[in-house]
């Protein structure tokens, strides 16, 4: 098939390219930086230079191409999250020009839920294409924008955590579940996969991090709503992404993260946290 993915080499799309192409597929890859070029073809891949904010690029990329992965990542320092939602429409518009049949939309396990961005409803206008919701949990390497706070605070705060239940995914399963669901036939319209790699409470997922590095009394902290987005805004997150961070935990708190995915509850990946967990400790003791 031929297969356009976004998201360049990051955490998921550099394992996915590496599947796909050792899978035979005719792979592209969207980057933003020239630089990844080399890499890319490195890969057996074909890079595509430009933005996903710029529509007519979408449109020449997606032509001609059966499969389309497309992931938008939030940046935490905009004021202006219709940015994001702009981006989406830039999606689902070039799929629609170009009649695109099939589609793989990474979302998240709060995404159906959230009330400031709405990642799914702008697929909806899509009746010919079969769109694929992956919606994993939180990601291991999310633990790597935690290393100041581990270290300082010997603690993990935010507004949800403790007992609190988490399907932890690891971009590699992300990976792996994305590609067999491009090599999955599908019938038009909207559909939900979710993937996580192990259900773990957030203490037990200290535990493991905190024993890793040294720390083997390491909390998953709760605290309120406020103190959670002072902090995060200290830590130069704009003030319309923490509230939207905020938002995405909340959900998380009051289970109703959890009501849809164990409705809908998927086969486990390889990938463990303990696994994830010795990697970390040699980075955040080098870092």
């Amino acid at each position: 098939m031929k297969i356009v993915l976004t998201g360049s080499l990051g955490n998921i799309s550099k394992p996915l390219t590496e599947i796909l192409v050792k899978e035979g597929h005719d792979v592209t890859v969207i980057s933003t930086d020239p630089d990844k070029q080399g890499r890319i073809q490195a890969m057996g891949a074909q890079p595509a230079i430009g933005s996903i904010s710029d529509l007519p690029f979408l449109i020449k990329t997606f032509t001609g191409t059966d499969v389309v992965y497309c992931m938008n990542p939030i940046d935490f320092t905009a004021r202006d999250m219709h940015t994001w939602n702009r981006n989406m429409d830039n999606f689902s518009e070039a799929i629609r020009v170009t009649g695109v049949k099939r589609a793989i939309v990474l979302t998240g396990w709060i995404a159906h839920l959230l009330r400031s961005i709405h990642p799914e409803k702008r697929f909806q206008a899509l009746p010919d294409t079969a769109v694929t919701f992956v919606r994993p949990g939180p990601f291991y390497s999310n633990f790597y924008h935690l290393k100041d706070m581990i270290r300082q605070q010997r603690m993990i705060v935010s507004n949800y955590g403790g007992e609190d239940m988490v399907a932890f995914a690891a971009p590699e399963d992300i990976a792996a579940a994305i590609a067999a669901e491009m090599n999955t036939p599908a019938a038009a319209g909207l559909h939900v996969r979710y993937v996580a790699s192990e259900e773990l409470t957030c203490a037990q997922a200290a535990q493991i991090i905190g024993e890793a590095i040294g720390i083997p009394d390491l909390r998953w902290i709760i605290l309120p709503p406020g103190q959670v987005q002072q902090a995060l805004e200290a830590t130069g997150v704009s003030p319309e992404a923490a509230g939207l961070l905020i938002e995405m935990q909340e959900n998380m708190h009051n289970g109703k993260a959890q009501h849809d995915y164990y409705l809908n509850r998927p086969v486990l990946g390889k990938r463990k946290l303990r696994d994830f967990a010795r990697e970390y400790a040699d980075w955040y003791h080098q870092n």
